[in-house]
C-alpha cells in the first residue's frame, strides 16, 4: 500500500498551493481541466491527511458518546480525517471520483465526510469495509488510478522509455518495408488492394504480392511482415495505407512550398474528367526558383461540382492557402480559351484580377496555335475535305484486327522490297514496322504525325484496301467502304494535299513541340511563332516547284494517274462559265497552295500579334543585346506593370542600373551567346551578376515567370487516366490527387 504521511503541523496548510484538509479543500472535478492533474499529484505527493491528536471531539448529537479513533489510521491507509468538521474522508475516492450523481451515499466520503462512528466496527457491516466493498466498487477502482499515478513506472511515457528496443525496430523496418512497397507502386502508377486478399486467394493484389517479394529477399523484413507482425500493428489496412499516401503527398507540398520561397509565382488551370466522370481540376504553378531556372509544378487536383468560374477561383484560393500560399503573389494566370476562363467580366480571369490586380492574363499559346491551324484547315475547303477522308480511311483500314495484322505484312513486304532496290537505308532503329494513327483531338501534332505514318505505309494502305474490296467474304457494305476509300487515296488530288500538308506541319510542329517546354518564355514563344511565319512564307514563295515534283514522283511510283495540269479545271461548285480559263495548275498553286499557306500566316498573324500586350512589349525591350532595349520605356512599363514589386526608390535604382547591365552583357562572353532572357536571368545568377543587378534581376524574373501554356497541366490529365483506371474508377479524390502528386512529382 502506499505509504502514509502523518500531518500535524496547522502552518503547512498556508504553505502549499491547496487545501489539505478535507473539509475545507474544493473537489477535484471543480477545478479547471488543466489544474486537476495537477492538484492529484499534489495530494499524492502529501500523503493522507491525519492529524494526531490528544484527544478527538465526541459526537454530542449521538446517544452514545463516541468520536474518532486514531487506531483507525492503521487498518485503512486511505483514511483521512478533518479537524475542521470532524469527519473522516477517503483519499482515493477524492482524487478520482467523478461529479456526484443522485445516488445517496455516493458522495459521503469524498465529499460530505463521514460521522456515523457507531458503525465502524460492527464486523461485517462496517461503515469503512463497506465502503470499500467488492474488487469491482468504485473505492477499489479509485484505487486502482491511485497507485498507476502514484507508481511512475506504469506512466505511458516511462513504459514508452522502457520499451524493448527489438520491438521499436520490428516496428521501423515493417513500417519501412510499407512505405518502400507503397512508393513503388504510386510510381509505376500500379493500385494497391487487390480484389481478393483471402487467405487461400492465389493473388492478394500489388501491395502484398510486393511486400512477399521484399520478404523473400530478406531475412529480416520476412520476420517482421504479414503473419510474423503483430494483430495491431501490420500497417496493411487500407486506412493506413491512405494515411501514408497523404503524408507522403504533403511533404511532396512542403517541398514545393520551400522551393518557391518568397517568389511570385503564376497559376496555370485546366480542368477535366476522370474515369468515374468527375470533373478535376488540376493546379500547376510556374515560378523562378533561386537559380533563376523556371519551374513548373504539379501543386494539386481538386474535384469540383461544376466549372463555373466561381467555384474554379474558390477551389484555387482554397489550395493556395492550404499551402501557405498568397494570391497577391500572382503574377500571371494561364487558362484555355473557354468562356468561362477568359471571360472580361465574370471569368475566371475576371474573379482572379480582382482579388490581385498583378496578375495578368495568358492565352495558352499552344491552345492558341491549335485554334489558328484547325480554322487555316477548314477555310479551305479541300484541305477541310482531305483530313475527313483520311480519318474515313484509316478507319476503315484499321476497322479489325486481320485488317491491321494485313497492314503490318503488307509494310514488312514494302520495306522489303525497298531495301534490296536500295531505295532505303538500313540500320538500327530504322525501317520500324508501325501502324496507322488516328489524328487526336487536343494534339495538332497528331495529325502531323497520322499523315506521315499515311504517307509511309501509302503502298500497304492502298494493298489492304484493294484486298477488301475485291475478298467476297466481307459484307457488301465493307466492300463498299474499301472501293470508296481506295478511290479517295488513289486520286492526285488527296496525294497532292498529302504532301501539301507534311510540308506545311513540318514547320509548325517544330512550334507545336516548342510551345510545351516548361522552360520556354513569352518572348521566346513569340521568336518562334515570328519564326514559324518567316518559314511559311519561304515555303509559299520557293517551295511550289520540289512540291509539284515531288508529288509527281509519288504518283509514278504508286502508279497514280496525273491529270494534265493546263486541262481547263472544273470546278463543281461553280456553275459552268465559257469565260472561265482556269487551269487545273493554277487550281492546285493558287487555290489550294497559295490559299492554304496564306490561311495559316493570316491566323498565326491574328492570335499571336506581337503588339496584343504591354508586357509582350516590355519582354522585347528587356534584352540589351537587342536594338528594342529602351531603358525609359522599361522603368515605365515596371512603374506600370509591377508597382506592387518595385517602390518608387527601387524604381529609381532600375533606371540607374540599366545602362550597367546593357554594357555588361553585351561584353560579357558567357551572357552575350545565350538565346533567350530565360537563358539571361539564369546566367545572370550563375556568373554572380544578379547581386550586381538586384532590380534587373528582379524584373526579369517576373517577366519569365509569365506562363505560355497549360501543356503541364494537360499532362496532368494525360497522368490521371494512368493513376485512375477503369479498374480504378471507385477511387476516392482524396487518394487520387495524393497519388497524382506523388506520381507526377516523383522527383
Amino acid at each position: 500500500m502506499p505509504d502514509v504521511v502523518n500531518v500535524a503541523e496547522q502552518t503547512e496548510v498556508i504553505t502549499t498551493p491547496y487545501q489539505r484538509d478535507p473539509g475545507k479543500r474544493c473537489q477535484i472535478w471543480e477545478l479547471p481541466p488543466d489544474k486537476q492533474d495537477d492538484a492529484r499529484h499534489f495530494y499524492i505527493s502529501k500523503g493522507a491527511y491525519r492529524p494526531e491528536l490528544e484527544e478527538y471531539p465526541f459526537d454530542e448529537k449521538s446517544k452514545h458518546r463516541r468520536r474518532f479513533q486514531k487506531d483507525w489510521y492503521t487498518n485503512f491507509w486511505w483514511l483521512e480525517y478533518s479537524t475542521h468538521t470532524d469527519s473522516a474522508y477517503c483519499l482515493p475516492c477524492f482524487l478520482f471520483s467523478k461529479k456526484p450523481v443522485a445516488r445517496c451515499g455516493s458522495d459521503t466520503f469524498s465529499v460530505k465526510g463521514f460521522r456515523n462512528w457507531k458503525k465502524v466496527n460492527d464486523g461485517k457491516a462496517c461503515a469503512f469495509l463497506t465502503h470499500v466493498g467488492g474488487p469491482d466498487s468504485a473505492h477499489n477502482y479509485s484505487v486502482r488510478c491511485y497507485e498507476d499515478l502514484k507508481t511512475s513506472v506504469a506512466h505511458i511515457d516511462k513504459a514508452m522509455e522502457k520499451r524493448n528496443e527489438k520491438v521499436e525496430s520490428n516496428a521501423r523496418l515493417r513500417l519501412k518495408t510499407t512505405i518502400d512497397a507503397m512508393r513503388w507502386l504510386i510510381f509505376q502508377a500500379c493500385s494497391f488492394r487487390g480484389h481478393d486478399e483471402s487467405a487461400g486467394s492465389k493473388n492478394h493484389g500489388n501491395f502484398l504480392e510486393m511486400v512477399k517479394i521484399l520478404a523473400s529477399y530478406n531475412k529480416d523484413v520476412a520476420g517482421v511482415v504479414l503473419e510474423n507482425a503483430p494483430g495491431n500493428a501490420k500497417y496493411t489496412s487500407g486506412e493506413v495505407q491512405k494515411e501514408i499516401v497523404g503524408i507522403l503527398a504533403l511533404e511532396v507540398q512542403k517541398a514545393i512550398r520551400e522551393e518557391i520561397g518568397n517568389a511570385k509565382f503564376c497559376i496555370m488551370v485546366d480542368e477535366a474528367r476522370d474515369e468515374s466522370k468527375k470533373e478535376q481540376m488540376a493546379v500547376v504553378l510556374r515560378f523562378a526558383n533561386k537559380e533563376a531556372e523556371i519551374i513548373e509544378r504539379f501543386l494539386d487536383l481538386v474535384h469540383v461540382n461544376d466549372t463555373a468560374a466561381l467555384t474554379l477561383k474558390n477551389a484555387i484560393c482554397t489550395v493556395l492557402s492550404d499551402n501557405n500560399l498568397n494570391v497577391q503573389d500572382i503574377r500571371g494566370q494561364a487558362y484555355d480559351g473557354a468562356s468561362n476562363m477568359r471571360g472580361e467580366w465574370n471569368g475566371l480571369k475576371a474573379l482572379i484580377l480582382r482579388e490581385c490586380p498583378y496578375a495578368y492574363y495568358i492565352h495558352c499559346m499552344a491552345r492558341q496555335l491549335q485554334l489558328a491551324l484547325v480554322a487555316a484547315s477548314r477555310e479551305v475547303h479541300e484541305v477541310h475535305n482531305f483530313f475527313q477522308n483520311a480519318n474515313f480511311v484509316i478507319n476503315v483500314v484499321s476497322a479489325s484486327t486481320k485488317r491491321s495484322d494485313e497492314l503490318l505484312a503488307n509494310q514488312a513486304e514494302e520495306i522489303a522490297r525497298e531495301i534490296e532496290l536500295g531505295e532505303l537505308d538500313t540500320g538500327r532503329g530504322q525501317n520500324q514496322i508501325g501502324t496507322l494513327q488516328r489524328p487526336g483531338d487536343t494534339r495538332w501534332s497528331s495529325h502531323y504525325k497520322s499523315i506521315q505514318s499515311l504517307k509511309k505505309m501509302f503502298a500497304a494502305t492502298v494493298a489492304v484496301l484493294r484486298g477488301i474490296a475485291s475478298d467476297r467474304s466481307v459484307s457488301k457494305y465493307s466492300r463498299g467502304d474499301a472501293v470508296g476509300s481506295l478511290k479517295i487515296v488513289i486520286s492526285f488530288d488527296f496525294v497532292f494535299i498529302l504532301h501539301l500538308m507534311e510540308k506545311i506541319m513540318k514547320i509548325t510542329d517544330v512550334l507545336c513541340k516548342k510551345l510545351q517546354y516548361k522552360s520556354l518564355d513569352i518572348l521566346n514563344a513569340m521568336d518562334s511563332v515570328s519564326n514559324t511565319k518567316v518559314l511559311l512564307g519561304e515555303l509559299r514563295e520557293h517551295g511550289w516547284d520540289s512540291l509539284l515534283e515531288e508529288v509527281k514522283s509519288f504518283c509514278v511510283k504508286h502508279e497514280i494517274d496525273i491529270p494534265d495540269l493546263d486541262r481547263k479545271y472544273v470546278d463543281v461548285t461553280k456553275s459552268r462559265n465559257k469565260h472561265d480559263n482556269t487551269t487545273t495548275l493554277h487550281h492546285y498553286k493558287v487555290d489550294v497552295f497559295s490559299v492554304a499557306i496564306d490561311q495559316q500566316l493570316s491566323e498565326l498573324n491574328d492570335r499571336f500579334s506581337t503588339q496584343a500586350t504591354e508586357l509582350l512589349t516590355l519582354c522585347s525591350s528587356l534584352d540589351p543585346r537587342h536594338e528594342s532595349f529602351d531603358i525609359p520605356k522599361i522603368s515605365t512599363l515596371a512603374e506600370k506593370l509591377y508597382p506592387a514589386d518595385f517602390s518608387s526608390q527601387e524604381l529609381a535604382q532600375l533606371e540607374s542600373q540599366l545602362p550597367h547591365f546593357q554594357l555588361d552583357v553585351c561584353n560579357h562572353p558567357e551572357l552575350m551567346t545565350l538565346p533567350s532572357i530565360a537563358c539571361l536571368t539564369k546566367g545572370l545568377v550563375k556568373t554572380g551578376k544578379a547581386s550586381s543587378y538586384p532590380m534587373v534581376d528582379r524584373l526579369l524574373q517576373l517577366v519569365i515567370t509569365l506562363p505560355v501554356s497549360t501543356a503541364t497541366a494537360e499532362r496532368a490529365f494525360s497522368a490521371m487516366k494512368i493513376v485512375k483506371t477503369r479498374l480504378r474508377s471507385k477511387m476516392g479524390d482524396d487518394l487520387l490527387r495524393h497519388c497524382m502528386i506523388i506520381y507526377i512529382e516523383k522527383n
